[in-house]
């Protein structure tokens, strides 16, 4: 009997940082060309009449199709034990926040970092030292930072915003191990 290469099922031991940012850097990469086209797109719909803009639709529909493929990278290079089940919660968080966030925001880059960042914390495996809040918070923080930038150097933010999402996950996962390993204080 030919054993594979790990003796113990993904998810049973933590995942190594190395692996994680390979999924981050990946997922990241696969982003950007949606989140630009998606950006395109709504850029061609909102322009002024008279001025010549490329069709909206094919820009928008591309950007949407890539989506799912990347919370598919993400969740499974980041070896989540029920990757399927992620990515469809991720589909899901991804709208359920993305699209409020760009109503309230009136801008479509801060709701797509929103739901990009909500979307990537159910594909993301999270280990036991890893907490939920921590995650909630980095996608806040990278939303509200995106939403500021966006009001003061607008072509800024549209280069550096989906290179956020993802990491600021990565970030919080990190420093939530950290916590977890300080020795408690007795008072």
């Amino acid at each position: 009997m030919a054993r594979g290469r790990r003796s113990r099922p993904a998810g049973a031991e933590p995942l190594p940082p190395r692996r994680k940012w390979r999924a981050i850097l990946l997922a990241t990469l696969l982003l950007a060309p949606a989140f630009w086209s998606i950006l395109i797109g709504v850029v061609a719909v909102a322009a002024d009449e008279g001025v010549e803009t490329p069709p909206p639709g094919p820009f928008i529909a591309f950007g949407l199709a890539l989506i799912p493929f990347v919370f598919v990278v993400l969740a499974f290079l980041s070896e989540h034990p029920r990757a399927p089940g992620a990515v469809v919660r991720a589909m899901v968080l991804s709208l359920l926040v993305g699209i409020p966030v760009s109503a309230l925001a009136a801008d479509a880059v801060t709701g797509l970092v929103a739901g990009a960042g909500a979307g990537g914390a159910a594909a993301l495996r999270a280990d036991v030292r890893h907490d939920w809040r921590a995650r909630a918070l980095a996608v806040l923080a990278v939303s509200a930072y995106v939403y500021v930038v966006v009001r003061s150097a607008p072509d800024v933010a549209l280069l550096i915003s989906p290179a956020l999402p993802f990491a600021s996950l990565g970030v919080a996962d990190h420093l939530s191990e950290r916590r977890a390993e300080r020795p408690t204080r007795r008072r």
